[in-house]
């Protein structure tokens, strides 16, 4: 057995910054009205016109990220693409990078677990490196929400807190079994699956239904129960952290560094009470970004590490709750 271990971590973000002031120019909303309930004061993006796509984005940080890893794309095993905003309908987006890359014909798989798509994912790649199937596996959330967002006054409850943006890890053996990936840990309760949803398109809503339904089917714009899901986000995000750390003998206070997925500032700063951190043992940025849903953990880890704030030998917990709902953590010597 191996472990698996983070080698390189990239990301990219559209150059478009959309404050909370530049909302105002579609909707009825306020800077004062979204930070408080959000903690956002700006995301990025996709600028129209531009090249950017969940797929071309993902590519642009998996690059960095290979680079980092002091890899070539040819070192690559296998490829896992996060992502809820697919460039298609179908294919998804990891066949593209496999194109895009211009690797060889490596595997690539596609995981739609939405906020905790980045736990999923490298869980996924932990296990194939931790059995020796292979030995580097490029691990990428991406997400393009700004083009399926409802602009409107209607929906500003959900459209001003998700951004655009990508981050990628690469995932290689570990052969000292202390460091590296120790545990993750992935939970999911599907009764909830419609407190947080894009309803079509569907099994029951398929393309004659799209047709007849014309321009103003909402069904298409993510909906969301935000108090239910606030209320069921700082449950799990506390068991699935504690599960994590039970599971590897650590207490609270060997956190080194929390990364919690970027959903709502308020809900990492309950987290952050709840298990007494400090500011600097928890990293958040989605003051910047938004919530990038499977990007949002990757970006938020990406920069955490190009700023110094994580070290040789710092136990780091990454962990995820959205829509599904599907939550889980990654326990990580680093």
């Amino acid at each position: 057995m191996y472990n698996s271990r983070i080698t390189g971590l990239g990301k990219y973000l559209p150059d478009n910054v959309v404050t909370n002031n530049d909302l105002k120019e579609w909707m009825d909303t306020s800077d004062e009205w979204i930070q408080e309930r959000t903690g956002i004061k700006e995301r990025r993006w996709i600028k129209e016109g531009t090249e950017d796509t969940s797929a071309v984005m993902g590519a642009k940080a998996a690059r960095i990220a290979i680079e980092r890893a002091g890899l070539t794309k040819d070192d690559i095993d296998f490829i896992v693409f996060a992502t809820l905003s697919p460039d298609y309908y179908f294919p998804g987006c990891g066949v593209q990078i496999q194109d895009m890359l211009d690797m060889p014909t490596v595997g690539a798989l596609d995981v739609r677990n939405q906020c905790s798509g980045f736990i999923y994912a490298i869980s996924v790649a932990d296990q194939f490196i931790k059995t020796g199937m292979y030995k580097n596996v490029l691990v990428i959330g991406a997400e393009y929400h700004s083009n399926g967002l409802d602009k409107s006054t209607r929906g500003r409850g959900v459209t001003v807190i998700f951004g655009d943006g990508a981050g990628a890890a690469v995932l290689s053996r570990e052969e000292d079994t202390t460091k590296g990936i120790l545990s993750t840990h992935l939970h999911s309760e599907g009764k909830y699956a419609d407190k947080l949803i894009v309803a079509s398109p569907s099994i029951a809503h398929w393309v004659p239904e799209i047709i007849e339904a014309g321009e103003e089917d909402l069904s298409y714009f993510p909906y969301m129960d935000g108090t239910f899901v606030f209320k069921n986000a700082v449950v799990r995000f506390s068991e699935v952290i504690m599960e994590g750390l039970d599971k590897n003998g650590l207490q609270r206070e060997d956190i080194d560094m929390l990364i919690p997925h970027q959903a709502n500032l308020r809900i990492a700063q309950f987290i952050q009470k709840k298990f007494s951190l400090r500011d600097d043992q928890v990293y958040n940025n989605i003051m910047k970004y938004g919530n990038t849903t499977a990007a949002s953990v990757v970006i938020a880890l990406t920069e955490a590490w190009e700023e110094g704030k994580i070290k040789d030998g710092d136990n780091v917990v990454l962990a995820a709750f959205g829509s599904g709902f599907t939550w889980g953590s990654a326990i990580i010597k680093w």
